[in-house]
């Protein structure tokens, strides 16, 4: 597969590091020389110092035999001429562009479904909107997914030493959570990622993922001495766009909020724009205001300004004031391993959201959605079961899959099965599989085409 992406910047680095580490043919373009200088120390793929839109560039990069071009500089103009161009030398080839101007907002539809141009729009501000609601719909997790429309849900919770299950192995199990238990398909201890067998042990400091019906969500969480509580008040620190957008979505939901914003002009824009959320002109980080503001009443603050360091900062500050959840923007991925080891467990970052948007769209086989895990380690990916493939008809236990995958769900009409070695999958079942990153490529085939290896 060759893939053409326009933008070195954060994410068109990301991907291009993620998709070259799975064998796939790479390149990338940007007119910034420094931009590009930093892709060619760090990836091996191929780099073109030019603009994105421009016929002469895009033939250099090969894109009439491209299967994806993927437009992802910082200019929403610059993206979509790159499509059109795209369009125009390559018609066959896919074309995904991030668009993220509140201006473009009610015309990703008709972008999507009437411009040739363009086949998918991917806006990283709505993703990221996406993922804090996730998350504060489970306080108690580091990290929350959904596949199936929400039926089936994927949460991290980091286990105490007070957590009951902690010491015990996972074939123990069993014994002792009598009725109803989640599948464990990933641990990560520290910063290093395990998928685990029966021999595991469960210890404190773990990250573990399980998989869930939602209907199931609360009796889960139980497990792992974790709760569900509703989200009445929720303080933002920040007024920059994606602020704005939550508290749009937060006010559908009549959930009481305050946004705290330094900058005057902003603040008399987000008042215009908003209707019952209370909009405060002043420092996020002021121990004095932030008291003022009964921040000890707060049950999520979620801190989005444009300074990572500004963010991290203001969420210890109001984890130190009684807030009872945090939820932190970073944009950094190098930050990451660093949140849990100075009390911060939920943290989103836009990047990562749009690249889990982005990755849906590359996968081969009847790929629906796709979700990384810790960055770049693993994926969990929900796909259709094509009957020309040999996962369907036989039992789990006499596939031979490639290590490090797991198929982790079932789903057959309403019906959700979390597998045994003796589960069947059927052809057009939907399938959860949770894989690590070098075994990717081997999944996409398993999910795209017969295969003679198996």
């Amino acid at each position: 597969m060759k893939i053409v992406i326009i933008g070195a910047g954060e994410v068109g680095f990301h991907i291009a590091s993620h998709l070259s580490r799975e064998n796939k043919e790479v390149v990338i373009v940007d007119d910034n020389a420094e931009a590009i200088r930093r892709v060619s120390d760090h990836i091996d793929v191929q780099t073109i110092v030019g603009r994105g839109g421009s016929p002469a560039i895009l033939e250099q990069a090969g894109v009439r035999e491209a299967e994806i071009m993927l437009a992802v500089t910082n200019s929403d103009e610059t993206n979509l001429v790159a499509c059109m161009v795209t369009h125009i030398l390559s018609p066959s080839t896919k074309k995904l562009a991030r668009i993220r101007g509140g201006d473009y907002d009610q015309y990703h539809e008709a972008f999507s479904q009437n411009a040739p141009n363009i086949d998918t729009v991917i806006n990283p501000e709505m993703e990221v909107v996406k993922t804090i609601e996730h998350l504060m719909s489970v306080p108690g997790a580091a990290d929350v997914g959904e596949f199936a429309g929400g039926r089936v849900k994927f949460i991290g919770v980091r286990l105490d030493e007070t957590t009951p299950i902690v010491g015990a192995r996972l074939s123990d199990l069993p014994g002792r959570i009598p009725g109803h238990r989640p599948l464990i398909f990933c641990i990560i201890r520290n910063e290093r990622l395990i998928v685990p067998s029966g021999k595991d042990r469960l210890t404190a400091g773990d990250l573990i993922y399980f998989i869930t019906e939602d209907k199931d969500l609360e009796t889960s969480l139980r497990i792992f001495d974790k709760h569900a509580e509703p989200i009445r008040r929720v303080l933002i620190i920040g007024g920059g766009r994606i602020a704005l957008r939550l508290a749009l979505r937060l006010e559908e939901k009549s959930v009481h909020t305050k946004i705290i914003e330094q900058r005057p002009d902003r603040c008399s824009i987000l008042a215009e724009k908003l209707n019952r959320s209370v909009v405060l002109c002043g420092d996020g980080s002021d121990q004095a205001l932030l008291r003022e503001e009964n921040i000890q009443d707060s049950d999520v603050v979620i801190t989005l300004t444009d300074d990572e360091e500004t963010n991290i900062l203001a969420s210890l500050l109001a984890k130190q004031l009684g807030a009872r959840k945090t939820i932190t923007k970073i944009s950094k991925f190098s930050y990451f391993p660093l949140m849990h080891t100075i009390g911060i467990d939920q943290v989103v970052d836009p990047r990562l959201s749009a690249i889990n948007t982005i990755l849906q769209h590359i996968r081969r086989g009847k790929v629906l959605s796709s979700v990384s895990i810790r960055g770049e380690d693993a994926e969990i990916m929900e796909a259709v079961a094509l009957e020309t493939t040999d996962i369907v008809g036989k039992p789990l236990m006499d596939i031979t899959f490639p290590k490090g995958v797991l198929i982790t769900t079932i789903l057959r009409g309403e019906e959700v099965i979390i597998p045994t070695g003796r589960s069947v999958v059927a052809p057009n079942d939907r399938i959860i599989i949770f894989a690590r990153r070098e075994a990717i490529p081997k999944v996409e085939k398993i999910l795209s085409v017969k295969l003679e290896y198996f």
